[in-house]
């Protein structure tokens, strides 16, 4: 009985091609468009999420506070306040795993005739590990590099690339602001940060290195910034507390006084940003959805005209002995075979446009099976939903009254 209404219904659809296909156009184009919304969104999600896990986890950044001189105040970073020994008294603190000071500035790269300006960062033994950076190749300096502030250097991926090509730059002498620094080792690929930045156009050498022959500083011992790692999130909240009591003390600030620093939980805001990317994508999938059910509309508008056209047929059928319940499965398993066969056609629409878009604007689009199961039910629930009415509405019509139909 199945097979011979699908048949039925497969033959009423033909005999208007043009009409079913123009039906079947609302639903091709909510679907597309619902596919193709849901995968730039999921890609722009996983980009967002690979570059908070990129960042490292559980991490504050500490912040030196502002400079005020002849009434005019400088931005938060520009006060000379924290110290390596902020640092090291930092890192004693229960729940802390890691803390690494960190002085940065672009410099000069050079190797042989091949030059290269890139991000340097100096800092301690912990950076890498608080980073998440692996060792591709070589290794990371460590205690004895930062107490001897030896010219050692591990360099990102970039960097290997454009000074050195293909050849090994583990060994290899590269002189940075004209002073010699030996590669002992190459970092793994991270890619780009959440500021756009490409983390792996990135030299790190020891930070004694880089306060005492590279950089300089008028200020002994200061630094640009401390990042600290806690043990996990849960400890994040106390280690946070714990941490800005500490640099008050340190810093000798009386109760009333302000933070001369700025503590970031990097955490909570990697996880606002997560959410942030996540609510745009359900939301570009719900625009997308209002087309779906403007299909649902045109599915229901062309059914109860096809009821209207059908009804000495309707109407012959209840005649031999055809029950309501037969009449109404009828038209909709044609509300559901539109719906469904313009749901199929959409989603090939929706995947051709998102790879469309990652080839011309160079985006990570990401198409899951959730969002094809979810686009093939939401298709089939509108057929049924939007074709109950007119099926109903053809179950109920009058034997006698519909024979009469002109």
């Amino acid at each position: 009985m199945w097979w011979l209404m699908l048949r039925e219904a497969l033959l009423a659809l033909k005999a208007n091609r043009l009409r079913s296909f123009l039906t079947m156009l609302g639903m091709i184009i909510g679907v597309g468009a619902v596919i193709a919304m849901l995968a730039i969104g999921q890609g722009v999600q996983t980009r967002v999420n690979d570059s908070i896990k990129s960042m490292g986890s559980n991490l504050f950044i500490i912040l030196p506070g502002a400079t005020s001189a002849n009434g005019v105040r400088s931005g938060y970073g520009s006060a000379p306040n924290l110290t390596v020994d902020d640092a090291t008294a930092l890192r004693d603190i229960a729940g802390v795993v890691a803390a690494a000071p960190v002085v940065q500035s672009s410099a000069q790269v050079i190797y042989g005739a091949q030059n290269w300006n890139t991000y340097t960062v100096g800092s301690n033994a912990d950076y890498f590990g608080l980073r998440d950076w692996t060792i591709a190749a070589g290794y990371a300096f460590d205690r004895p590099e930062i107490q001897s502030a030896a010219q050692v250097a591990v360099i990102g991926k970039k960097v290997a690339g454009n000074l050195f090509g293909n050849d090994d730059p583990l060994g290899q002498t590269i002189r940075i602001r004209n002073l010699p620094f030996q590669v002992i080792g190459v970092l793994g690929s991270k890619g780009q940060s959440l500021d756009g930045r490409d983390q792996d156009d990135t030299i790190v050498i020891p930070i004694t290195t880089a306060q005492r022959k590279l950089f300089g500083n008028r200020f002994r011992n200061s630094v640009r910034l401390i990042m600290v790692q806690a043990a996990s999130e849960q400890a994040m909240p106390q280690v946070e507390r714990d941490l800005r009591i500490s640099l008050r003390q340190r810093h000798r600030l009386s109760d009333e006084a302000e933070d001369d620093f700025t503590l970031q939980n990097l955490t909570a805001l990697a996880n606002t940003a997560a959410e942030t990317t996540a609510i745009l994508s359900l939301l570009l999938g719900a625009i997308a959805g209002i087309s779906l059910l403007v299909g649902g509309i045109g599915i229901m508008n062309i059914m109860l005209v096809s009821v209207t056209e059908r009804t000495r047929e309707i109407g012959i059928r209840m005649a031999i002995g055809a029950r309501p319940n037969a009449i109404r499965l009828q038209f909709l398993l044609e509300a559901m075979m539109i719906s469904i066969v313009g749901c199929i056609i959409g989603v090939g629409v929706g995947m051709g446009i998102a790879l469309a878009v990652a080839l011309i604007f160079d985006l990570l689009v990401i198409v899951t099976l959730s969002s094809l199961l979810l686009a093939l039910g939401v298709a089939g629930a509108i057929g049924i939903f939007f074709g109950y009415y007119p099926a109903n509405r053809a179950a109920k019509l009058k034997p006698i009254e519909a024979l009469r139909f002109q």
